[in-house]
């Protein structure tokens, strides 16, 4: 077995243990070096984002002063949700190991179907002042993050 996910299940595990979440844990690494760990915290916290994913991104951004997070590598327990692949995706994570797949999940109780935003309603409000945003961001912005 990997190090590294041996240190993502062993979080998961100590989560678990505490009552803080779900079965999950993530570590990131850059150049074979722990840079952060963290386990699932949506109990504990009461807040559906905090994922295994999702804290390790932010313990990792806050430690390295940055968002992206593109020279880092994650391992995590589970196949990552649809919201923790939209945050990996935007901290340009390139690389992920993962251990548990959806079907996995699933047999825990975990549905990531209830993910798919099929009780939710969307509608834009078209606004000048919404609109004028993006030239105000462009007027302020002298470089591109994204």
């Amino acid at each position: 077995m990997n190090q590294y996910m041996n240190i993502a299940i062993s979080l998961a595990k100590k989560g678990v243990k505490r009552g803080h979440g779900g079965p999950f844990g993530a570590v990131l690494v850059r150049d074979n070096k722990v840079i952060a760990k963290a386990y699932n915290t949506v109990l504990k916290e009461h807040d559906a984002t905090c994922h295994a994913e999702i804290n390790v991104i932010r313990i990792a951004s806050k430690k390295l002063k940055s968002f992206d997070l593109s020279d880092c590598e994650m391992y995590t327990t589970g196949k990552p949700c649809k919201m923790c692949e939209a945050a990996i995706n935007w901290a340009k994570i390139k690389k992920i190991y993962y251990g548990n797949t959806y079907r996995d999940a699933l047999n825990m109780g975990f549905d990531d179907e209830k993910g798919n935003n099929n009780h939710l309603h969307m509608e834009r409000i078209d606004s000048c002042e919404t609109a004028q945003l993006i030239e105000f961001w462009t007027s302020l912005s002298k470089k591109t993050i994204y």
